[in-house]
């Protein structure tokens, strides 16, 4: 399920440092570009990134990003997943929570992701780590699916 003009396995990319977290934000906004995402969309999944690449570093220590191009057909899509060996989620409930934080932030990482994403998935075990999955569907509004592909794990 990839596209001719992009490899098969996942871009990674290193996540240890702020540096790190602006060169991730910058191949997000690339791939997009050229699978044809809108601007909003654009725009929605280098937030995405960027918080959840921001999480990895500030809650799990550092970790890596993974960058998927995706393609179902005539369908094309990105899938974004951001790793740690951290600490991990202690309550993913309390972590989905709008406002909760364990840092300085607004509490709105995950949970932002989340509404920003058409897929969403967390793997968390305490002592672990943690992997956060999403997914993005290019669609001709650029402004997300309609669809009932929303996945909360």
């Amino acid at each position: 399920m990839t596209l001719t003009s992009h490899p098969a396995a996942p871009t990674s990319l290193p996540i240890g440092s702020d540096a790190d977290l602006a060169w991730v934000r910058h191949q997000v906004r690339r791939l997009a570009g050229e699978l044809g995402f809108g601007l909003v969309q654009q725009t929605k999944l280098v937030t995405a990134a960027s918080e959840l690449a921001r999480n990895t570093l500030i809650h799990g220590g550092g970790g890596q990003a993974e960058i998927t191009p995706l393609a179902d057909g005539p369908t094309r899509g990105l899938r974004l997943a951001f790793a740690d060996t951290g600490p991990g989620i202690h309550d993913l409930d309390l972590a989905m929570t709008d406002g909760y934080t364990t840092g300085n932030g607004l509490g709105l990482g995950l949970s932002g992701a989340k509404r920003l994403m058409d897929e969403f998935a967390v793997d968390t075990r305490p002592g672990e780590g943690t992997v956060v999955t999403v997914t993005a569907w290019v669609t001709g509004t650029g402004t997300g699916t309609p669809d009932a592909r929303r996945v909360f794990r």
